[in-house]
């Protein structure tokens, strides 16, 4: 059988071989002690990039999410969040089972993004008869949806407005910068270079490669959205291709109670800077190659459109869903499994999602949407 192509999500991805000398060369410390090299030079890199005080490195985005709602809020308080999104909907119920941390769900736009009434509905009076409303919780991106930046500026402030803190799920954060830098530069005279200016302050380059990126449009992006928030958690094993790891971003004061939170959770690591490397290397050289993938996801999109029996939802990013059609839902159990005998991974059944990545090439692309139009083709 031809190798794999795996579309079911980015988290699939392998180290490359640049990435594996970076992990192999890491000097190392114990991360619990706090003198791990590696982990703290990773630390101070991300939380600099996007204008934080501090960054703490935890093994998962739901242990970093989980952090911040802790570190956040208290037993009996509340987090307005979305339906959909992963801190709420796929982690467990983390916050409310260990924390006592109640959410308040609100139902997504469909641009993703929540009504800016629902959210001021949603937040609860000073009252003993209901949970004390503490934090806004937003995701970008979701389900592969850019939030339009214009609304996360108006989400945050309506929140703190209302003496809310805002935490950010960030997991794929730099999909949403690339995103962001493109209509950016699509907006602006060709003359401009975005990103030359960041409210004041360069971005920190890499203090473990020296990589200069203050003129960089997509960190530039990535730091203007990071900023609306109080917190924000980013992944590094998603579309950035380390092996494992998430960083959760904040004031100082605020990472000391997450760290607390995250020994708690049995997330201190020891000698991390294995992981804490390849998170590094992959800040240095995997977010601007995420355009690629974007490319990618709109090539297939492209390739399937006009297939009678599918509705392709154009992808914003990375993430292409693509639903079947009344008439072809009987056969969606023969479709996943025709591709899988092609060497076509994906997820969902009546409605399948599609994730480019950097083990995804065009070849491989084409070879999924060849399949699925055999498919339907006999």
């Amino acid at each position: 059988m031809n190798q794999i192509v795996d579309l079911r999500s980015d988290t699939v991805t392998q180290p490359s071989a640049a990435m594996r000398e970076a992990m192999r060369g890491a000097p190392l410390g114990d991360d619990v002690f706090g003198d791990d090299p590696s982990v703290n030079t990773l630390q101070v890199q991300i939380a600099a990039r996007l204008g934080f005080e501090a960054a703490l490195f935890v093994p998962s985005g739901t242990q970093s999410n989980l952090c911040a709602l802790l570190g956040h809020c208290q037993r009996g308080d509340e987090y307005i969040v979305g339906q959909q999104a992963h801190c709420y909907r796929w982690e467990g119920g983390g916050a409310a089972v260990l924390g006592s941390v109640q959410p308040q769900p609100l139902e997504h736009q469909r641009d993703g993004s929540l009504a800016l009434a629902d959210i001021e509905a949603a937040i609860k009076p000073d009252d003993p008869h209901f949970a004390r409303t503490r934090l806004l919780a937003l995701e970008n991106t979701l389900g592969g949806k850019l939030l339009p930046f214009a609304y996360v500026q108006a989400a945050t402030e309506l929140a703190h407005a209302r003496r809310l803190v805002c935490h950010l799920d960030g997991a794929r954060l730099f999909n949403a910068a690339v995103a962001q830098a493109q209509a950016a530069r699509a907006e602006v005279a060709p003359a401009h270079r975005p990103g030359a200016e960041l409210s004041g302050q360069a971005v920190a380059g890499a203090p473990s490669g020296g990589v200069d990126l203050s003129d960089d449009p997509v960190w530039h992006q990535a730091r203007l959205i990071a900023q609306c928030f109080d917190s924000v958690s980013v992944c590094f094993s998603k579309g950035l291709g380390a092996p494992v790891g998430s960083a959760l971003c904040g004031s100082a004061e605020f990472i000391a109670r997450a760290r607390r939170i995250r020994k708690m959770a049995g997330g201190a690591m020891r000698q991390a800077g294995m992981l804490a490397a390849a998170a590094s290397y992959a800040l240095d050289h995997h977010v601007a190659r995420l355009s690629r993938d974007h490319v990618l996801a709109q090539r297939l999109a492209g390739s399937l459109d006009g297939v009678p029996e599918l509705s392709v939802e154009p992808p914003q990013t990375n993430i292409l869903f693509v639903e079947l059609s009344q008439a072809a839902k009987p056969r969606a159990d023969a479709l996943v499994a025709h591709l899988k005998s092609h060497g076509i991974l994906a997820t969902g059944l009546y409605r399948l999602r599609f994730v480019t990545h950097l083990d995804v090439d065009e070849a491989g692309v084409d070879r999924a949407a060849a399949a699925i139009r055999q498919f339907f083709s006999r």
